[in-house]
C-alpha cells in the first residue's frame, strides 16, 4: 500500500465511520457486565425491523465510565444510555431510530420508558474535562478494524515520517514536544530514543511494555483493548527513528482480550504492508511480535523484562549499562510504555508545538488515569498535565461512595497516599514527588473516611513482599521485615521503638535495593507516617507511644 491508496481508503472508510449507527462498548468492564448480550439483541433487533433510515451497530473500545455498563452510545447525535440490559434492546432501537430522523430530533428523551443517561459527553463533569488525545478513538472505532483506524488517520504519521522527515527530525519532534515516560519514571521520551539512535549502526530493538500490575490500574490494558493500530504505529515510529528492525510487545497473560486484539491487529497490518518488509515502499523494515508474559510484577522494570523475553528467569538487573547502549540480547533497545507509544502519532501528525500547549511547563500534554475505590465513577478518564487532584476525586469521580474522601493512592504498590487536604495539587510528576508519591502508569485509587491508613500500607507492603523476585537481599529480607512490623501495629502489640524501626528500615529498603520494586516498596508506609502519623499512634500499645513524630 502506497501513501495515495491510504489517503483514498481513510476517506472512504471515514464516511461509513461517520454514518449514524449505535456504538457499543464491547471491552472492559461492559464486556463483564454482559455487553456482548446487548449488542447482540441490538442487532437481533434491527434485523427483525424494516427500517428506514437504515441503522448500524458498532462494538468499540471502552467509553471511559465503566462503573455505569454496558454503555451504548447513539451517534453522530451523541446520547449516551447506560446500564443497558438485552431487554431494553426492542425500545432503545426505536429511540434510536425516532432519533435518526431529522424532524424529531431527540424526541424520544420524554418519551421512551428507557432514558438516556445523565452522563451526557456534552455535559457531565466526568467527560467535559477530559482531553483525549490516547483515547480519542476510544469508544468510537472498532478495535478489530484496521479501516476503522485508518479512517481516523491512521498510520498518515507513520507515512509522514517515513516520507518527509529524517530519523533525527522525528527524534527532535519528539524531543521537542517535552514528552515524558508514562510508565512511571517520567524520563524524558525524546533524550531516551536519541540515545538509542546514536548508538552503532547494527541490531536494535524496540519493546513496548504492557506489563501492567499495578493494583487498581487497567489504562494500558484499556489502550489495548481499544486502539491496538495506534500502539503498532507509536512503535514503528519509534523504530524507523533509532534505527531497528525488529519490536517486542510484552503483555502479560491476564489480559486475554488484549492479547486478542493486539494479535488481529498485527495480522490486519501485515496484510496491508504496515509491517513487515518495504513498509510503505519505502526501504524501511519493522516487524513486531508479541511475548506474554507470566504476571511477576518485577517484570514490569525494564531489565527483568528483557530478560523474560531471552527465556530466562525474569530478574532486574544492575545499570549501568542501561538498556539504550545494552539491552535485548546485549544490543541496544528502546523501551516505552503502552501509552508513550500511543503518544507518539498524534504529536508527529499535529506538531511538538501542538503537545508542548497542553499540561505545565515541566509535564506536557495529558495523561490517562484509572478511576478505582470507593467512587462514584469509576472507569477511565484523560486529563492535560496539572489538572488538580480535588477535580479528578470531586468533580469527575463524583466524590466518594458515602461521605467524604480520607486520600487517594497514586503510583501504585510504588507510590504514596495522599491526603484530602492537598487534594489541590496539580497532577504532574514534580507535585506529586513533593508529597511521598509518584505519577507512576496512572492508577488512582480513592479511599474514604472508613478506611484504615495503617492497614492500606501493609496491603501494598503484603503485595510488593510477595511479588519481589528475591534477588538482592534489602527487598527479599526488608519487605518481609516491613510487613511483619506492620502487622504488629495493627495488631496493637506495638511499641515506640517499633515505630522507628519501621522508619529506618524503610530508609534502608529504600536507598540499596537493586531495582525500582524494592526501591519504591516503602512508599505507602513512608507517606502514610507522614500524613496519617495518628492512626499508627492509635494502634500502639500505650507505653511512651505518644512521643514518636515520624519525620
Amino acid at each position: 500500500m502506497d501513501l495515495q491508496e491510504l489517503q483514498t481508503l481513510a476517506e472512504r472508510e471515514q464516511e461509513i465511520l461517520d454514518a449514524p449507527c449505535i456504538r457499543c462498548c464491547t471491552v472492559g468492564g461492559c464486556l463483564s457486565a454482559n455487553a456482548l448480550a446487548v449488542k447482540e439483541q441490538i442487532e437481533v433487533e434491527i434485523a427483525t425491523q424494516d427500517l428506514n433510515p437504515p441503522m448500524h451497530v458498532r462494538g468499540v473500545g471502552c467509553m471511559g465510565l465503566c462503573s455505569r455498563g454496558p454503555l451504548v452510545r447513539l451517534d453522530p447525535a451523541g446520547i449516551l444510555y447506560d446500564q443497558v440490559t438485552p431487554e431494553d434492546a426492542p425500545e432503545l432501537v426505536h429511540a434510536c431510530h425516532k432519533t435518526l430522523q431529522p424532524h424529531l430530533p431527540k424526541a424520544l428523551s420524554n418519551s421512551s420508558p428507557l432514558q438516556p443517561s445523565s452522563y451526557q459527553p456534552r455535559h457531565h463533569p466526568f467527560f467535559t474535562l477530559q482531553h483525549p488525545i490516547v483515547l480519542e478513538n476510544s469508544g468510537h472505532i472498532d478495535p478489530k478494524e484496521i479501516k476503522d483506524y485508518m479512517a481516523q488517520k491512521g498510520y498518515l504519521a507513520l507515512t509522514q515520517a517515513l516520507y518527509d522527515m529524517t530519523p533525527s527530525d522525528v527524534i527532535d519532534q519528539i524531543t521537542q514536544s517535552g514528552l515524558r515516560g508514562r510508565g512511571g519514571g517520567g524520563y524524558p521520551t525524546g533524550l531516551k530514543w536519541s540515545t538509542v539512535a546514536k548508538m552503532p549502526p547494527g541490531q536494535k530493538y524496540v519493546i513496548c511494555n504492557g506489563d501492567e500490575g499495578d493494583p487498581g490500574a487497567f489504562m494500558d490494558r484499556s489502550v489495548l483493548e481499544s486502539d491496538p493500530h495506534r500502539v503498532l504505529e507509536g512503535m514503528a515510529i519509534a523504530a524507523y527513528a533509532v534505527g531497528a528492525n525488529q519490536g517486542y510487545i510484552y503483555i502479560r497473560g491476564e489480559y486475554p482480550l488484549a492479547i486478542n486484539h493486539l494479535e488481529t491487529a498485527l495480522r490486519q497490518a501485515r496484510k496491508q504492508g504496515l509491517l513487515g518488509s518495504q513498509i510503505f515502499e519505502s526501504p524501511f523494515d519493522f516487524r513486531i511480535d508479541i511475548r506474554i508474559g507470566a504476571g511477576a510484577f518485577v517484570c514490569g522494570e525494564e531489565t527483568a523484562l528483557m530478560a523474560s523475553i531471552e527465556g530466562k528467569r525474569g530478574l532486574p538487573h544492575p545499570r549501568p549499562p542501561y538498556p539504550a547502549e545494552s539491552g535485548l540480547w546485549g544490543c541496544p533497545t528502546l523501551i516505552n510504555n503502552v501509552e508513550t507509544f500511543a503518544n507518539i502519532a498524534p504529536i508527529i501528525r499535529n506538531g511538538a508545538e501542538w503537545f508542548v500547549g497542553i499540561g505545565t511547563d515541566k509535564s506536557k500534554g495529558t495523561k490517562v488515569f484509572s478511576l478505582a475505590g470507593k467512587i462514584q465513577n469509576t472507569g477511565l478518564i484523560e486529563v492535560p498535565m496539572g489538572t488538580s487532584l480535588r477535580q479528578i476525586v470531586e468533580q469527575m469521580g463524583g466524590g466518594v461512595l458515602d461521605g467524604s474522601a480520607k486520600a487517594v493512592q497514586t503510583g501504585g504498590p510504588s507510590g504514596g497516599c495522599i491526603p484530602a487536604h492537598a487534594f489541590d495539587t496539580p497532577v504532574d510528576y514534580e507535585s506529586l514527588t513533593r508529597l511521598g508519591s509518584i505519577m507512576g502508569s496512572g492508577g488512582m485509587i480513592v479511599m474514604d473516611q472508613a478506611t484504615n491508613m495503617v492497614d492500606v500500607a501493609r496491603f501494598f507492603m503484603e503485595f510488593c513482599m510477595e511479588e519481589s523476585c528475591g534477588k538482592c537481599v534489602p527487598c527479599r529480607a526488608g519487605t518481609v521485615q516491613l510487613y511483619q512490623l506492620l502487622t504488629k501495629i495493627c495488631d496493637g502489640k506495638a511499641r515506640k521503638e517499633d515505630l522507628e524501626s519501621l522508619n529506618q528500615l524503610c530508609e534502608m529498603v529504600k536507598d540499596t535495593s537493586l531495582c525500582g520494586l524494592g526501591k519504591s516498596a516503602p512508599n505507602p508506609i513512608l507517606s502514610t507516617l507522614r500524613f496519617f502519623k495518628d492512626e499508627y499512634l492509635t494502634l500502639m500499645h500505650n507505653e511512651g507511644s505518644g512521643d514518636y513524630h515520624p519525620p
